[in-house]
């Protein structure tokens, strides 16, 4: 067993508690969950644009990590695994989110469109997007948010969802063709 305390953590130090990790070791766990904790609430911070929604999706995907680290394989590196944990979490806690006001504003659905007197361009921009991803096809919409919105290359995408690259790129340009005429459909 390695002393966590002392890894140093860059990307062998985060790869080598990930193995540890889904081998078993509490400890590694702890510890992984502890240093990826800035980059997993940076990582929704992108998709959402309150800090406490984003704070929310960090928690849920430190939680699928926790519940699923026994899962990983190292098929693809754990920063990868983590991006698409961080994507999804980030777009179901816009779900969850969209859900709660539709039901508490009792018939009052969300704006078409943010108010840009109380929405920076950046936020409404994201909501958007979250609004248009959610209208593709799931497949289109996590190659397309994995690749544009969390900067994943086609390689690290296609191992992690184990698929040929062709088929990340193929993917991705029909995710992008759908939004542009779903987001340009909403001017």
């Amino acid at each position: 067993m390695v002393n966590h305390v002392f890894i140093e953590l860059d990307g062998s130090g985060i790869e080598t508690l990930a193995r540890e990790a889904s081998a078993g070791d509490r400890a590694a766990l702890n510890a992984l969950l502890v240093a990826v904790r800035p980059e997993a609430l940076r990582l929704c911070g992108r998709f959402l644009a309150n800090r406490e929604d984003a704070e929310e999706a960090c928690q849920d995907t430190l939680w699928a990590v926790a519940r699923g680290i026994g899962n990983f394989h190292g098929r693809s590196t754990f920063r990868t695994w983590l991006h698409s944990l961080a994507a999804n979490r980030a777009r179901s806690t816009y779900q969850v989110i969209r859900r709660r006001h539709d039901g508490e504003a009792a018939g009052t659905p969300l704006p078409d469109r943010p108010d840009p007197r109380r929405t920076s361009v950046v936020a409404a921009t994201r909501l958007d997007l979250l609004d248009a991803l959610e209208g593709l096809p799931w497949d289109y919409a996590e190659a397309a948010a994995l690749r544009d919105v969390l900067g994943l290359s086609y390689g690290d995408i296609a191992a992690l969802l184990d698929i040929p690259e062709g088929t990340v790129k193929s993917r991705i340009h029909e995710a992008r063709r759908r939004l542009r005429l779903r987001l340009n459909d909403n001017r």
